[in-house]
């Protein structure tokens, strides 16, 4: 029997969490249409931990910025064919990652893949999203946003520190 969680509404693309990672803060498109999840990981290099194979990779948070990139590792769990949405196949590692969207941790199939051409650094897909979500088209952000400043340095803007009680 299923479990069945409380449904939780997000928008259409939410800032998320990859508490495993350190990643406190990227932008992720919620896609219904998508079974897995995947994310912008570069530097992948497969190797061998207690005879079992672990993947070691880089994930950069912010779409025109090498600033806050994270290295990370964990076990491979899969290696996936997966079809992009032009068409073009390619095989991928697949990962189980914990990924914190509005206000619930759910662990997440994620394909390690090349974004760097996509408008979103992760893509959460419906077998995370089955974990007791439902996608709103109409929304964005309903889990909250980072402070600007946050923000910004997502859209590669340089900004100074603004005042105390300045950065809505």
């Amino acid at each position: 029997m299923a479990v069945l969680h409380p449904t939780i509404v997000a928008g259409w693309r939410e800032w998320v969490t990859l508490p495993d990672a350190g990643v406190e803060w990227i932008k992720a498109k919620l896609d219904t249409g998508a079974r897995s999840s995947s994310i912008h990981a570069f530097g992948v290099e497969e190797f061998s931990r207690d005879g079992q194979a672990w993947v070691r990779f880089s994930i950069r948070p912010w779409q025109r910025s090498e600033e806050d990139t994270v290295e990370h590792e964990c076990p491979v769990h899969d290696r996936r064919l997966v079809r992009s949405s032009s068409g073009h196949s390619e095989e991928r590692y697949v990962v189980l990652m914990a990924v914190r969207l509005v206000d619930r941790t759910v662990t997440a199939e994620v394909t390690l893949s090349s974004r760097d051409e996509m408008g979103f650094r992760m893509l959460v897909g419906r077998e995370a999203l089955r974990q007791g979500f439902l996608v709103d088209s109409h929304r964005s952000y309903v889990g909250g946003r980072p402070r600007r400043a946050v923000r910004r340095r997502n859209r590669g803007v340089d900004v100074a520190p603004r005042p105390q009680g300045q950065d809505g």
